[in-house]
């Protein structure tokens, strides 16, 4: 990914209230019981592609204290801080291109809901399995939601590539051969802040 897509995101978070985006959920429930169901709040958890959800907010709520989120978008990022306030302390902001950061320590648990889908290039994809395949614990967890083979072709004016469960899987298999299991898969459908539908898939695997 290229500067222009940091500049992209920080335009995009710049230029709108977080909670008319098309991603927003004001309670991200889905992605709060799969953690939940994985992890006990001791856990160290990491939120890629995070921008200004929600997300840290319930984990905080749920007693989750060490928690990571990393993002392109510095200006999405400082909105979460913002809007947390001293609770923010219990959160490591990290602003950085997944397909380039270098993971300094290990995590339970690895959340992304709708990055992986803007990997469009085929090396950017290895590189981001290779720094999940280093960032998670043996035994942790990776949760990847991503728009369905149904749902958009396209989120906030750039491609994506759609997934089966069945096609994550397999492309985890491809990329970083032995390294996860599918543990858990499901689909769901996200309803936007102007009332569109968008078919999801969430895989959830475990570290070999």
């Amino acid at each position: 990914m290229t500067d222009d897509r940091t500049a992209h995101w920080d335009d995009r978070y710049a230029g709108a209230e977080p909670g008319r985006l098309s991603w927003f959920e004001a309670v991200p429930e889905r992605s709060l019981t799969l953690i939940r169901a994985a992890v006990t709040p001791r856990a160290a958890v990491i939120d890629v592609g995070g921008g200004a959800s929600r997300l840290p907010d319930a984990l905080l709520a749920a007693g989750f204290r060490d928690l990571t989120v990393l993002d392109l978008s510095a200006e999405a990022l400082a909105r979460s801080e913002a809007r947390l306030g001293p609770l923010g302390e219990h959160v490591d902001w990290q602003v950085g291109d997944v397909t380039r950061w270098r993971p300094a320590r290990r995590y339970d648990l690895w959340h992304d809901r709708a990055l992986f889908h803007f990997l469009t290039e085929n090396a950017h994809r290895a590189a981001y399995l290779d720094r999940l395949a280093c960032a998670v614990k043996p035994g942790g967890t990776a949760i990847i939601m991503t728009f369905a083979e149904d749902g958009p072709e396209t989120c906030s004016g750039l491609p994506v590539r759609r997934y089966s469960p069945e096609a994550l899987a397999q492309e985890f298999s491809a990329l970083a051969p032995g390294a996860f299991r599918s543990e858990e898969v499901g689909r769901f459908t996200h309803v936007t802040p102007a009332g569109a539908e968008q078919r999801f898939q969430y895989s959830c695997f475990s570290r070999i």
